[in-house]
C-alpha cells in the first residue's frame, strides 16, 4: 500500500528553458529526499539495482558505456562522479524513438542517513513532435519520472523491489494508482503554470497526460 499523497508531496517539480549547442531546450527537474545514506542511493541508481525499482537494465554501467532499459530508452554514460564529500552525480544520453535527450542525476547528503536526489531531463524544443507540448505539456515525461521516484522510495525505505512493469501497469488502474497519476499530472500542471503556461492550457495538458497513463478517455477539445 502506497501513501500516495505523502509521495506526491515529497517531490518538487520544475520546468525551465535552457540552451544546448545553440538550440533552445526545455528542462524538467524533480527532486526528493530519501531516508538512506548517499552510498546506498548511489548504488541503487548506478548499478543493476535499477532493475529492482525502475525497469530491467542491461549494458555497461560505467563511464563511456552504453545501457538499455527494457522497452524504453538507452544511451551512453557521459559523466560519472561517485560519492565524495557528500556529493555525487552522473549524466547520460537518453535515446528513445530515434531522438536524443539528456539526463543528469545529482545526489547530495543530508546528514548521515538521508540523501537528496535531483533528476534533470533536458530536451531540445524543436525535437518535440508538432503539437506534443501543447497537448501534454511537461507531464508527458514528468509523470513517468514521478513513477520512478515512487519506485525508488519503495525500494530504499523497505528494501523490497518496486513493481515490475506489468505490476505497475495493473496498479495504474487501481484506485490508488489513479489517485497517484492524477496527482502527479496535476503537480506537473502547477510546474507548467510556473513556467508561464496559461492555467486552462496547463489543466488540459494534465488531463491528457492523466488519460494517457491510466487509459481513461481522452478529454474532448
Amino acid at each position: 500500500m502506497v501513501d500516495v499523497q505523502r509521495q506526491l508531496d515529497a517531490v518538487t517539480r520544475g520546468v525551465t528553458t535552457g540552451e544546448r549547442d545553440g538550440a533552445e531546450t526545455r528542462v524538467q527537474t524533480l527532486a526528493q529526499t530519501y531516508p538512506a545514506p548517499i552510498e546506498d542511493v548511489w548504488d541503487a541508481v548506478t548499478t543493476d539495482r535499477i532493475g529492482r525499482w525502475f525497469l530491467p537494465i542491461s549494458g555497461d554501467l560505467r563511464l563511456g558505456g552504453r545501457y538499455q532499459l527494457e522497452g524504453n530508452a538507452g544511451g551512453e554514460v557521459r559523466e560519472c562522479s561517485p560519492p565524495r564529500d557528500g556529493d555525487a552525480h552522473y549524466a547520460a544520453t537518453w535515446e528513445f524513438g530515434g531522438g536524443v535527450t539528456w539526463l543528469e542525476v545529482r545526489l547530495t547528503s543530508e546528514g548521515d542517513s538521508a540523501t537528496r536526489l535531483e533528476l534533470t531531463h533536458t530536451a531540445r524544443a524543436d525535437d518535440m513532435p508538432p503539437g506534443f507540448w501543447e497537448q501534454y505539456g511537461p507531464g508527458a515525461t514528468g509523470v513517468g519520472w514521478d513513477g520512478g521516484m515512487l519506485g525508488l522510495a519503495i525500494h530504499l525505505s523497505s528494501e523490497v523491489d518496486g513493481p515490475t512493469p506489468a505490476e505497475a501497469a495493473a496498479w495504474a488502474a487501481t484506485e490508488e494508482g489513479v489517485a497517484f497519476y492524477r496527482g502527479a499530472a496535476d503537480g506537473w500542471a502547477r510546474a507548467h503554470e510556473g513556467f508561464g503556461a496559461d492555467a486552462a492550457a496547463a489543466a488540459r495538458a494534465a488531463d491528457n497526460t492523466f488519460a494517457f497513463y491510466t487509459g481513461a478517455p481522452q478529454p474532448e477539445g
